[in-house]
């Protein structure tokens, strides 16, 4: 079919009513757009019944994960300039009633199905987690939700996450070059370990632990006892042996377990770190009723934990469809002062708020580069479709972040006793500096 990237950029142009941002070239070679952008590469006619089966982000992310859909130039450009147009409509987009009684748009719609060729729904990549909406954050659904997010493998995980094994936001003394992944990731343990006040001799219940590099710095480089739990086998498995390698078996526990099943308590500290998206939205106040309970009057709180913007209407909120099906299935992202208000009305007392989302841009362009620098690897470890979904996630939080589209942020928490003595200093912000 001759010159199918002009046609299919006139039509795209029909549907948003803008010029398309990006070059885009077709499986025949053709090629239409300003000739200095990146390109969208459209490698065959199944991108397109993708998207017409599916209009709109997700349909864009099975036809990326698919292999059909990639982009030819700088990722990030091409995401920056598709933003407007896939994420960020919001409540300006038009309802699909309301464009389908626009004469050009159906013409352009129907302009896209001869493009596309038969008419068939092709099927979703393997990599789309299916299952359904009824009964969600139970303990069986949330452990289904933790193994497609986790058990991806450890050795994938070394690629993108480095030496450090830390997969939650750095904290960045200054920007790249001059601030390494590594020393960032040991600066927001140490960061985390200092708000809690953790001291020899405490516990410590880490809650979703990861592979378990909290739990080791809080007990070798604080003298805490540990607890660490998580729903993901694979996980759990690297974190033993990672207490084991560093001789701390005496004084951490890594258990397969879910937090709301944990009863040894009371604990002096409880870390959150990067686990609460997973809690949902009814069931984010039994999470925070579950850890004040866990604690000592007195014990403290770190809760680090990606928001999103508050909308007008929040009954219209609605979970990212790509993150959904194929990233953190059942994930939720609350606003900030929702987080906050729900911890109060658990029983804690909010004590300090730190924004950190730019560090997240920075953690997550660092992630995107590591995984780039040895895809070959990933690919061959995860599979071609897992690590494009992993590419696009990460390069697309990244824009996300930076835009101030979501952020994240380390909220202090205090189960205060009834005297009023929350054991707080006066002046609290006296972590800001890395120990």
């Amino acid at each position: 079919m001759p010159d199918a990237a002009s046609r299919l950029k006139g039509h795209v142009e029909q549907l948003i009513n803008a010029p398309l941002p990006v070059r885009v070239r077709a499986w025949d070679g053709s090629q239409a757009g300003p000739p200095d952008a990146p390109a969208l590469v459209v490698r065959n006619r199944r991108a397109l019944r993708h998207l017409l089966f599916k209009p709109g982000e997700l349909g864009l992310a099975r036809a990326w994960v698919a292999g059909d859909l990639t982009v030819e130039g700088d990722l990030y450009t091409v995401l920056d300039r598709l933003a407007g147009f896939v994420w960020e409509r919001g409540e300006d987009a038009r309802t699909l009633a309301q464009a389908l009684r626009d004469p050009a748009f159906r013409s352009a719609a129907r302009g896209l199905i001869v493009l596309a060729g038969l008419p068939l729904p092709p099927a979703p990549p393997r990599e789309e987690a299916r299952r359904p909406r009824r009964g969600l954050h139970t303990r069986h659904s949330d452990r289904r939700a933790v193994s497609h997010h986790y058990d991806v493998g450890n050795d994938f995980y070394e690629i993108v996450l480095g030496p450090s094994m830390v997969y939650s936001c750095a904290y960045w003394p200054a920007p790249p070059p001059r601030g390494t992944l590594e020393q960032a990731q040991h600066d927001k343990l140490g960061l985390v370990a200092r708000k809690l006040a953790l001291k020899p001799g405490q516990r410590l219940l880490d809650v979703g632990c990861g592979w378990g590099s909290l739990a080791v710095h809080a007990a070798r480089d604080h003298g805490v006892n540990v607890v660490g739990v998580t729903l993901s086998h694979e996980q759990a498995a690297y974190a033993r042996k990672h207490v084991a390698d560093e001789g701390l078996t005496d004084r951490v526990e890594i258990r397969v377990q879910d937090y709301r099943d944990v009863t040894d308590g009371p604990y002096d500290a409880v870390s959150s770190i990067g686990m609460a998206e997973h809690v949902g939205s009814e069931r984010y106040l039994e999470y925070a009723t579950v850890l004040h309970r866990l604690l000592k009057p007195g014990g403290r709180l770190l809760n680090h934990q990606i928001a999103r913007r508050p909308q007008r209407d929040e009954t219209s909120y609605q979970v990212d469809p790509f993150i959904d099906a194929y990233v953190f299935p059942d994930g939720e992202l609350a606003p900030l002062g929702t987080t906050v208000s729900l911890l109060e009305r658990s029983g804690f007392e909010v004590r300090d708020v730190e924004s950190i989302r730019e560090h997240y841009a920075l953690t997550l362009r660092r992630w995107v580069a590591n995984l780039e620098a040895d895809w070959a690897r990933a690919v061959s470890l995860a599979g071609p479709g897992r690590a494009r979904v992993w590419l696009l996630y990460m390069a697309a939080s990244a824009l996300a972040f930076e835009r101030n589209r979501i952020g994240v942020n380390q909220v202090l928490a205090v189960r205060t006793p009834d005297s009023g003595a929350s054991g707080m200093p006066l002046r609290s912000r006296v972590w800001g500096t890395p120990g």
